[in-house]
């Protein structure tokens, strides 16, 4: 097919996403009767997923939409979200099972009401849904001028009522099963924002952008209590249900107030409980826990055990809360991927399970000074990591990941087993004096066995430390390694060299103990970045006018140039076997390159660039992520459980757009268009019976058809029986059949052994076979094909006896016998079944040599077929001598 009909990558399919937890939208809180579980749910841009509250291990996630959900809700048997116009109602967690279409505006409130949904669009109208039928049973429009509705709430005992809160600070309560407004609260001055049912009937909490919380009794219209909160707006209101009669009120600044409701009054704050504003907050059912949620990427559950009235932190699932920097694989397993986020955090992901997960903290300079200023003061930390290296050799003994900062000059050590920052941090002295200089960590690299980090500099020095103590152990180059910043540093596997690239364009070979230069080489451009491949010592090296070179360290020499990206190249990856090569680009594209054929053998586009990719040590995943994304995407290698082929892509290729893969496997939509395109997996190959007439074929027969033809008489005789045959009483159970492949009845004429005679019948002696037959019939027609064929489908003891039965003493005459020898000269002379027609013509000649010799016509008919039989033999013979010479001298020469 034409590799322009694909329709995406060859290699590489989307199969899920990692890090992605939570977004800006509030979580809600189910409650299963049967499981006697609380359920959390969460929305993650296309689809939503579901956890356990007791251990928020994820149950399930939803099949993706077309767009990202933009408000959540639920009841007891379902989950509504609204995607732009279009309301849904999922079953079970996983699948659409009602679709509510009218709204000319996007939806941004959803509220269950029994059999109804009630759902409010930017235009401010309120739509009331049956949720079965997907009819509208109710629409009702507000003037945004007078009443904008922002918050919407069903007041608990109030049957088909529902209370509308408004950007303007009034409230209006609704009967919807009348169409009458019954009520209306003339507000506060300030809008609403949160509508929350009190335990108490009757008691509804208000919240306000004025940051002012109005506990409203809507039975009397009257304010029983208001609480005011410096934090701005207030974007969740919760009620403690376990017999504490406390408040708590969410805030944009990602603080928790909780109040007394009793004594009126702020009992506790709980600072910093998200990095962002507080999405969704709810206390469990008459249990002491709060869930909350932000748009930091965190689900987090608190406990209230303490004597302080505070909650403190007893589960939580998070990711990063700003798009990842850089990420790497860790380890030789492939099942943890080390992410740096511009949040300034490092974590690590596990692709087999989210409890696996690990977060090493926020770098920083004084973790003593960070802890006591807080998160939100905190001058302490460090800017986000920029690069990064890994290494498990040491990692239980001392720090195994070596990093340096975005413009900052010292680099850092982190310890995966402790999960935290390391106990160093690598300075070089020269610096010391004068720390003002604009001096910043460029690239590291970590030697393989976890003992030595290289840190290389904006100012073109490369110093390497011992990871152990954190020591100073010496430069490269007497004074610099480079003019100029350096882009890129490796170390071999090793320890024999350290490879250095500069913006100077030149790429360096140093001894890595002696820090002697060892060779240098000139690169038509500045090179961006360098990714060496250990095991085959391949040195990937990104320029900046968007090209790749591929040096070989062995020989020093560029064995490969690649060009065709058409933005800066900002991450390169290599296969485990180092036979492809993986790059994006800002140009939206992940290009596969192979390195044996030079050749681009895939490439499909994204809607956002890869940062940075992976290719897992296995094979089985390629890993990337991408700008203005907190999540971490997986991509398996098809390669593994298809066949791919993998053709070069013309130059005028265009790639096709691939959406990133959501949180689980895309379910497959068979649709009559996709069957009609051809598919771009490899046809299995059928091999022809005889790839061209020129050559020489062998048959697929098993040896044990014609390899003992001429051994058959010592295999009789090693198979004669030590006794005779006894002759059965009765009749066998199974009917006799003849010797042969095609199976056939032997039916004897007599009834019994007594009656048959023992008189030998010379007549049925004497009777001519299938292949005698056929034998005589080609020596009319010449066509020896169906006597070929049937000589094939006969075992060795059937052979012999039909070539014995060629010969006049046998019954056969001499054309029968003339005949098999002009077969034979047909098999040379198609060049097939070369081994066939050997075996034959050898039994032939061992049985009939002396008569064959005797008779004038036999031995013409033997000469032809002697002249193309030692034509193909010696050519044959020719081409294995020089195989074997040429093979020879490959094993003896030193090369």
């Amino acid at each position: 097919m034409s590799v322009g009909h694909r329709k995406g990558s060859a290699i590489f399919s989307g199969f899920r996403a990692l890090g992605l937890y939570s977004n800006h939208l509030p979580h809600v809180v189910r409650y299963h009767k049967r499981h006697r579980e609380f359920y959390v749910v969460t929305a993650v841009g296309k689809c939503f997923h579901t956890y356990n509250v007791k251990k928020l291990g994820i149950v399930a996630v939803s099949n993706a939409l077309s767009g990202d959900i933009t408000c959540l809700t639920a009841d007891r048997m379902l989950v509504f979200v609204a995607h732009g116009t279009i309301v849904m109602a999922f079953a079970r967690s996983k699948e659409v099972v009602h679709i509510y279409k009218g709204h000319n505006a996007e939806v941004h409130l959803l509220q269950p009401f029994g059999d109804h949904v009630i759902s409010v669009d930017r235009d401010n109208v309120v739509v009331i849904w049956d949720v079965q039928s997907e009819e509208e049973y109710l629409q009702l429009n507000f003037d945004k001028m007078v009443f904008a509705v922002s918050a919407i709430m069903h007041p608990s005992t109030y049957l088909n009522k529902i209370l509308l809160g408004s950007e303007q600070g009034g409230l209006q309560l609704w009967n919807v099963k009348s169409n009458k407004l019954l009520y209306t609260f003339s507000g506060w001055g300030s809008g609403v924002t949160v509508l929350q049912q009190a335990p108490a009937v009757d008691v509804v909490a208000v919240g306000l952008a004025s940051g002012q919380i109005v506990i409203h009794n809507i039975k009397c219209d009257e304010s029983l209590m208001k609480f005011q909160q410096d934090w701005g707006p207030i974007t969740a209101i919760s009620f403690r249900t376990d017999g504490h009669p406390v408040m708590a009120a969410g805030s944009p600044v990602g603080h928790i107030g909780l109040w007394d409701l009793d004594d009126k009054k702020l009992i506790s704050q709980m600072r910093n409980a998200h990095a962002t504003a507080i999405a969704g907050m709810t206390f469990v059912h008459g249990e002491p826990l709060l869930i909350t949620n932000g748009a930091d990427n965190a689900i987090r559950v608190w406990v209230f055990d303490a004597p302080g009235g505070g909650g403190r932190l007893l589960r939580s699932r998070m990711g990063h809360s700003a798009p990842p920097t850089k990420i790497q694989h860790h380890g030789q397993n492939g099942q943890n991927v080390l992410s740096a986020g511009q949040d300034g955090t490092l974590q690590s992901f596990s692709t087999v399970h989210e409890r696996f997960n690990k977060s090493l903290g926020r770098g920083s300079i004084n973790k003593k000074k960070s802890k006591k200023k807080g998160l939100q003061y905190d001058t302490m930390k460090l800017p986000p990591i920029t690069a990064f290296a890994s290494e498990t050799a040491r990692q239980s003994d001392w720090d195994g990941i070596v990093a340096c900062h975005r413009g900052y000059l010292i680099a850092t050590t982190w310890n995966y087993q402790k999960t935290s920052m390391g106990a160093y941090k690598l300075e070089p002295e020269r610096f010391h004096k004068d720390r003002g200089l604009n001096v910043h960590a460029t690239a590291v690299a970590i030697t393989s066995c976890g003992n030595f980090g290289v840190v290389a500099l904006s100012t073109g020095h490369i110093d390497v430390y011992n990871m152990q103590s954190g020591m100073h152990r010496g430069q490269y180059g007497k004074e610099k390694a480079h003019e100029g910043p350096v882009r890129g540093v490796a170390v071999d596997g090793l320890n024999q060299l350290t490879i250095s690239a500069g913006a100077d364009r030149l790429i360096k070979f140093w001894k890595f103990k002696s820090k002697e230069l060892v060779h240098t080489a000139t690169l038509s451009s500045s090179p961006a970045s360098i990714l060496l491949h250990r095991d085959s010592g391949m040195l990937a090296i990104s320029l900046d006018d968007f090209s790749i070179n591929i040096m070989d360290i062995e020989t020093r020499k560029i064995v490969r140039k690649f060009s065709g990206h058409r933005g800066q190249i900002n991450d390169m990856a290599f296969s485990p076997d180092s036979r492809w090569l993986v790059t994006a680009s800002m140009d939206c594209a992940i290009r596969t390159w192979d390195l044996p054929s030079g050749c681009l053998v895939d490439c499909f586009l994204l809607d956002s660039a890869a940062v940075s990719i992976t290719m897992s040590p296995t094979g089985d995943f390629l890993v990337s992520s991408h700008v203005d994304d907190l999540g971490i995407y997986l991509w398996s290698n098809n390669t593994l459980f298809n066949l791919v082929s993998l053709r070069p892509l013309p130059s005028d290729y265009e790639p096709p757009v691939v959406t990133l893969p959501g949180t689980c496997p895309a379910e497959d939509l068979d649709s009559p268009e996709d069957d009609e395109e051809p598919s771009d997996e490899m046809i299995e190959y059928e091999s022809p019976e005889q790839l061209g007439e020129q050559l020489v074929t062998l048959s697929l027969l098993p040896d044990s058809r014609w390899k003992n033809l001429l051994n058959l008489d010592v295999i009789k005789k090693r198979n004669k029986p030590k006794e005779p045959p006894k002759v059965p009483k009765s009749a066998p159970f199974f009917i006799p059949t003849l010797p042969g492949l095609v199976p056939r009845f032997a039916v004897s004429e007599g009834q019994n052994a007594e009656e048959q005679s023992k008189i030998v019948n010379l007549g049925i002696l004497a009777q001519k076979s299938d292949f005698y037959m056929q034998l005589e019939d080609a020596l009319v027609s010449n066509n020896y094909s169906s006597t070929v064929r049937l000589l094939k489908e006969m075992g060795p003891s059937r052979i012999e006896t039909e070539l014995r039965s060629l010969a006049p003493e046998g019954g056969g005459s001499l054309d029968v016998m003339q005949s098999f020898l002009r077969m034979i000269g047909y098999i040379l002379d198609s060049k097939r079944d070369f081994d066939l027609a050997q075996a034959y013509l050898a039994l032939f000649l061992k049985l009939h040599l002396k008569l064959i010799s005797q008779e004038s016509t036999l031995m013409d008919e033997a000469s032809k077929v002697l002249g193309p039989l030692e034509e193909t033999w010696t050519h044959m013979q020719m081409l294995f001598s020089q195989s074997l010479c040429l093979l020879g001298y490959m094993k003896s020469a030193l090369l």
